[in-house]
């Protein structure tokens, strides 16, 4: 009597996940050290990376990170109270960059953001909380108007919510208005006696009230996360309204990208990042990027191992990433894929003696 086959389909089984060499993306300290050497010794101050790799965002989890990595800083750098902050990011919850400007307040006198790649949405919100903003040529800031998907928004064509921007709704409303205000009143239309319908009435039947009035107070939070932010060292409570509002509501597009003119021109302390500054930031967000990219392991077409660098921040002598570290298995019953296993944490990496030590660290 033979014995039945084990089902195998449910969970990956132990011998499945050892039988093959899972792959990892590459630590590149050796390579990242010498560059922040290097950019410290021509900006004349403290060099702090902040890296997110386009599959992440800020969040408040950074926060903590940001500290930890700040406090080495100024065990190493003492003395100097003048940080410049290298931002690469899409973007993610705007209340952690509030959060992560007090801490570079807490620890500097002075903040310089470099932007020699993308630090939009949040990420720019960041960016605004430093005195001066030098951005290079490949760089830019974005808008930071709000969408947010809701768990009353609509439903596209595959049943998944879609995200409702306060700038969608504001427009519908004002070409509705537009509109009505062009109509030719002599003209002879059925029922023109009629009074024309409220448009927020109308748009109740496709967005839900409460979709509408968190959108709403999302805009809200996000023009007075920006003020906020700014108030750190500007002293001009109106002027920095007025930025925050220009970057909320003037840009017709979430990714409209503000380039170092027009971030000159709504009135930001932006300035061009030094030729020799950039090239060496430029040469550190590439080699962050080779360390970011995805190393999946395919055990079968159900079972798979996910290995990324996600995010980095790094100072003189100790690097800070958060790795994914994670299998995942496919139901079909559910048809979904599920987590198991998730080792993801944030790992540290110091220079001890010459050599390299990595520990995992709880934050």
């Amino acid at each position: 009597m033979t014995e039945p086959e084990l089902d195998t389909t449910l969970e990956p089984s132990a011998a499945l996940t050892n039988s093959v060499e899972i792959r990892r993306p590459p630590i590149l300290f050796n390579r990242t050290a010498p560059l922040i050497e290097r950019l410290e010794r021509a900006l004349g101050g403290v060099f702090v990376s902040y890296w997110c790799s386009p599959h992440a965002s800020m969040s408040q989890a950074d926060v903590a990170a940001l500290d930890h990595v700040l406090r080495r800083a100024r065990d190493t750098h003492a003395g100097s109270r003048r940080i410049f902050l290298f931002i690469k990011s899409d973007g993610g919850q705007g209340t952690a960059a509030l959060r992560m400007t007090n801490i570079l307040r807490h620890w500097a006198d002075e903040v310089t953001a470099l932007v020699p790649l993308e630090a939009a949405s949040a990420a720019t919100m960041l960016a605004l909380g430093a005195d001066e903003i030098q951005i290079g040529p490949l760089g830019y800031l974005s808008a930071v108007d709000t969408s947010i998907r809701h768990a009353l928004s609509p439903l596209d064509h595959t049943n998944d919510r879609v995200s409702v921007s306060h700038d969608e709704l504001v427009r519908v409303v004002r070409l509705w208005h537009e509109h009505e205000s062009r109509a030719d009143p002599d003209q002879s239309v059925p029922g023109a006696d009629q009074p024309i319908p409220n448009p927020w009435g109308k748009l109740f039947d496709f967005v839900h009230p409460l979709v509408i009035g968190a959108v709403d107070r999302a805009s809200s939070l996000s023009i007075k996360l920006c003020t906020e932010i700014l108030s750190y060292h500007f002293a001009d409570r109106d002027r920095a309204a007025q930025i925050a509002r220009a970057l909320n509501a003037d840009y017709p597009a979430h990714g409209y990208p503000i380039t170092l003119r027009e971030a000159q021109r709504i009135g930001l302390p932006a300035k061009p990042l030094a030729p020799e500054v950039e090239e060496l930031l430029i040469a550190l967000g590439q080699t962050y990027a080779e360390m970011g990219q995805r190393a999946n392991t395919d055990h079968d077409p159900r079972n798979y191992h996910s290995n990324e660098i996600r995010k980095i921040i790094e100072t003189r002598g100790l690097q800070l990433y958060y790795q994914v570290d994670i299998d995942w298995h496919y139901r079909e019953v559910e048809r979904r894929w599920s987590s198991l296993n998730d080792r993801s944490s944030w790992r540290e990496l110091r220079l001890i003696a010459g050599e390299e030590h990595t520990k995992v660290v709880h934050l």
